[in-house]
């Protein structure tokens, strides 16, 4: 068995590297396998398609791409789409020269006497946003300018792009991608973890060399649990979700005995591990202020579409090669309908809020409870409610959970304190996140004073640890891709 794991290990990391050959772990018949169909294969999908604006030429990567090479070749044009550059690139800009990009970009764009003076940002809007940045440049600060801009771009720009060959390369892409997905597309490696409803394994597409984690879940054990509706929904919740604090669902299929979800690959280990294997338990404060805040982005991206995560532990955050961090298992997860509130007692012992114990109508706010327990274990090396290894009863932490408040040791500094008790807070009502702003009330805590969001938000800011996995680690062993169900019940 242990020459078996180290022959799988091998394999997999050689897969990793590219596999050492110039196609970079692409098939032989990779050519072949992303060739363009002719244009006229593509006349169902023209006629089909959804002709939205936002949709085709701002949220999907290829579309985003063609339509601003669509606009570069337009003279007219071509300074709209500099400008959006620019204003991206202010937004990630260090507070301390918001002031000197602001004022460049007023001088380029939005002055009359400018060659590329953008003319479709009416003058009352121009003195506005002069005035703002007189006054204190934010990273808001053109917004509406840039809303102004989309706003003509979906205009007569956009039907002209729906006439051109960049709309015609567009519709290959999409029939491409529309191609069915099955076992065949891809390599199967070694597994990574194991679940109630099946296992994960490290996988590779065939026509581009890109590894993915698969996770099967066996059609049996699904039936067998009555898991049907979770299965499903995890998958359509992924759907929803676009996230690089997410994990991102890349392709679905089945087998005869399967469902599969192809998932983005997480070497790093989980945040469990990192806590409790790595030396003493727990975290200096600065790298429990980078995870947390990577994961109230990552909640900050599904409570924008409604989401509600409701099973933030250690387990359920994986880090990446590079270091950064990824929620994952979205089993749980539930869309909130719009105005509602939802009620369901599910989640794992030690991490529920309050108002989820007592089986009370809830919407968001048992993400922010978790989002405090999770910085609590961080900083302390335990979870807020139940020491490390200790025996304890279910119902005697739910007790604690109701009752007891948090106790803080001498590893709390002031700021870091401060945010756990207000995440903390029993009361939801009175917690921090849960008032309209959400996760921007949470951003505006002290503890939170030096991270710059913006840059974060678009990976520019470097991890303080990075997973060494170039070799075959231990954290690779225990990865946890599946929720525990022995503590989940769901109403």
């Amino acid at each position: 068995m242990e020459l078996e794991n180290i022959v799988a290990n091998t394999v997999l990391l050689k897969a990793r590297e590219g596999g050492g050959g110039k196609r970079k772990g692409k098939s032989k018949k990779w050519k072949e396998i992303l060739k363009f169909p002719h244009i006229n294969q593509c006349e169902d999908l023209r006629r089909t398609i959804d002709r939205d604006y936002c949709s085709l030429c701002d949220k999907q990567p290829v579309g985003r791409l063609l339509f601003r090479q669509f606009c570069e070749t337009r003279p007219g044009l071509e300074s709209y789409i500099q400008f959006l550059d620019s204003v991206a690139e202010y937004e990630v800009t260090p507070d301390e020269k918001l002031g000197e990009k602001g004022k460049e970009i007023m001088t380029k764009y939005l002055t009359p006497k400018s060659p590329v003076f953008i003319t479709q940002v009416g003058r009352d809007l121009v003195s506005q946003t002069e005035e703002k940045l007189l006054q204190k440049p934010c990273k808001e600060l053109f917004s509406a300018c840039v809303q102004s801009v989309h706003d003509y771009l979906r205009g007569e720009p956009f039907h002209e792009y729906l006439d051109s060959m960049y709309f015609d390369r567009f519709l290959q892409w999409k029939w491409l991608e529309r191609q069915p997905v099955t076992k065949n597309t891809f390599r199967q490696y070694r597994v990574l973890g194991k679940g109630g409803f099946g296992e994960v394994c490290a996988c590779q597409v065939r026509a581009t060399g890109k590894m993915y984690a698969c996770k099967r879940l066996e059609k049996k054990r699904i039936k067998k649990r009555k898991g049907e509706s979770m299965a499903l929904n995890e998958k359509q919740i992924l759907e929803k979700v676009n996230s690089r604090f997410v994990v991102n669902l890349a392709y679905a299929y089945e087998t005869k005995d399967a469902l599969c979800l192809v998932l983005t690959i997480m070497n790093g280990g989980d945040l469990k591990f990192h806590i409790y294997n790595m030396g003493n338990p727990g975290f200096e404060e600065e790298r429990a202020l980078f995870y947390a805040a990577e994961i109230l982005c990552g909640l900050e991206d599904l409570h924008r579409e409604n989401i509600v995560y409701r099973d933030l532990k250690p387990e359920n955050i994986l880090l990446d090669d590079y270091g950064h961090i990824r929620i994952s298992d979205l089993g749980l997860a539930v869309k909130i309908p719009e105005g509602d509130l939802i009620r369901g007692r599910v989640g794992t012992v030690g991490y529920m809020a309050p108002e989820v114990l007592n089986n009370q109508r809830y919407g968001l706010s048992p993400d922010y409870w978790g989002l405090g327990c999770l910085i609590y274990e961080m900083i302390e090396g335990q979870s807020p409610f139940r020491g490390r290894k200790e025996k304890v009863k279910r119902e005697e932490v739910d007790r604690r959970v109701l009752e007891t408040e948090e106790m803080y040791s001498h590893k709390f500094s002031d700021e870091a304190k401060s945010i756990c008790k207000v995440l903390l807070t029993k009361d939801a009502k009175q917690r921090l996140g849960c008032q309209e702003e959400g996760a921007a009330e949470v951003k505006r805590h002290p503890f939170f004073r030096n991270m710059n969001f913006k840059r974060l938000e678009a990976g520019m800011l470097d991890p303080p640890f990075v997973p060494d996995v170039s070799s075959s680690p231990a954290w690779t062993e225990p990865v946890h891709w599946f929720m525990t169900f022995d503590f989940a019940k769901c109403l």
